[in-house]
């Protein structure tokens, strides 16, 4: 098994993502016969709120804010360092400085 110091040296932007994790986000790596392809992350908020994060190079990454009814009120996309130091620069969703309005709406939800 790699360790974290081993890992870090040949891909010194893992820091990011451990930064997020020891923050308390929740990591969700997508594979392709056994290779990870993607990595989704999430962490929620009280309220409802959620930031979500996609990775899929360090060149290649974007991130949403969303409220509890799924509108999203930040986005940033762009390079993994600049997209992780967006989410840890975000205010918290109860901070009178964090974002509010919504961007964008989610899309419809399928009735049953």
């Amino acid at each position: 098994m790699t360790s974290e110091r081993e890992a870090l040296a040949e891909f010194p932007e893992l820091r990011w993502l451990i930064d997020l994790k020891t923050a308390g986000w929740i990591f969700l790596p997508t594979t392709v016969d056994g290779e990870i392809t993607e990595i989704h992350a999430i962490r929620t908020w009280p309220q409802g709120w959620a930031d979500a994060l996609r990775v899929r190079w360090v060149t290649d990454a974007a991130s949403v804010r969303c409220d509890h009814t799924g509108a999203i009120t930040w986005r940033a996309e762009g390079t993994l360092a600049d997209v992780v130091n967006g989410l840890l620069s975000l205010p918290t969703p109860g901070d009178r400085l964090a974002p509010r309005l919504v961007i964008a709406a989610s899309p419809p939800r399928l009735r049953t």
